[in-house]
């Protein structure tokens, strides 16, 4: 029997006793030496090859097929990533919290929060996601965020329902990993926001009271000279009426 070697380890541990478990492997070193030289083009070449084959577990390897399919580390990340996490969602079922795990974290790096949160909504209620404190740290780290008024908004109040959830969300992550020192800073740091968020609404309250209050004022003093005018103006036809007719035509010459 011939003694073949190779450069990495095989995949199930076992050497290959056929031609086509040789080939297979040799393909296997050939993807693994495009990947280590950055050569992505001729790695995912390597990789619809050996997807097609029985004894290749490509689901396994989907963190890979993830770095293929992103362009690689550093690349921006694509349409294409996020279906492939939505796929491995549905196909994968050994790996769905780790998958859920990425698909959160990428779609934060493309600026969509707000569908990183609704992912996180879905999936958080069920089993074995609701046991995973890193959900749950994801899941208030966005509710801090949304919570935060629009940067092109005068309001600098933050969304109390928000400062809720985060901090429920932290208190279950908490519980979960009590060791977590980041959770308990974000835990002490959110009575302060709610605080100051009381704080500011109160000031805007009292200002708008205020402006209520001078519009009132003015109304009242408009109302006040119209009555004066219209008094003055009674006044004035009462003289005319009450003059003589013949002295009103001696005052009109």
């Amino acid at each position: 029997m011939v003694d073949h070697n190779f450069i990495f380890a095989s995949l199930d541990g076992k050497a290959p006793n056929t031609a086509r478990k040789v080939h297979i492997r040799r393909l296997y070193d050939i993807f693994q030496v495009c990947i280590q030289r950055r050569d992505y083009a001729r790695a995912r070449r390597a990789w619809a090859i050996l997807a097609r084959c029985k004894e290749f577990d490509w689901m396994s390897m989907w963190t890979t097929g993830l770095l293929l399919v992103g362009g690689g580390p550093g690349e921006e990340v694509s349409s294409e990533k996020l279906e492939f996490l939505r796929a491995m969602m549905l196909q994968n079922t050994g790996e769905k919290a780790a998958i859920l795990q990425e698909l959160v974290f990428s779609l934060i790096q493309r600026g969509e929060h707000r569908e990183a949160m609704s992912e996180l909504e879905l999936y958080l209620p069920a089993f074995p996601y609701q046991d995973n404190p890193i959900m749950h740290t994801y899941a208030g780290l966005l509710s801090l965020y949304l919570a935060q008024p629009p940067p092109d908004s005068d309001n600098t109040t933050f969304d109390k329902i928000r400062l809720r959830d985060a901090q429920s969300h932290f208190e279950q992550a908490k519980r979960l990993d009590p060791e977590n020192v980041v959770i308990q800073a974000f835990l002490e740091k959110i009575p302060q926001l709610r605080s100051r968020t009381q704080t500011q609404s109160s000031h805007h309250t009292m200002l708008d009271s205020e402006d209520d209050m001078e519009g009132t004022d003015d109304s009242k003093n408009d109302t006040m000279d119209d009555d004066n005018e219209r008094s003055t103006g009674r006044d004035d036809e009462d003289d005319v009426l009450s003059t003589p007719r013949g002295k009103r035509t001696r005052i009109g010459v």
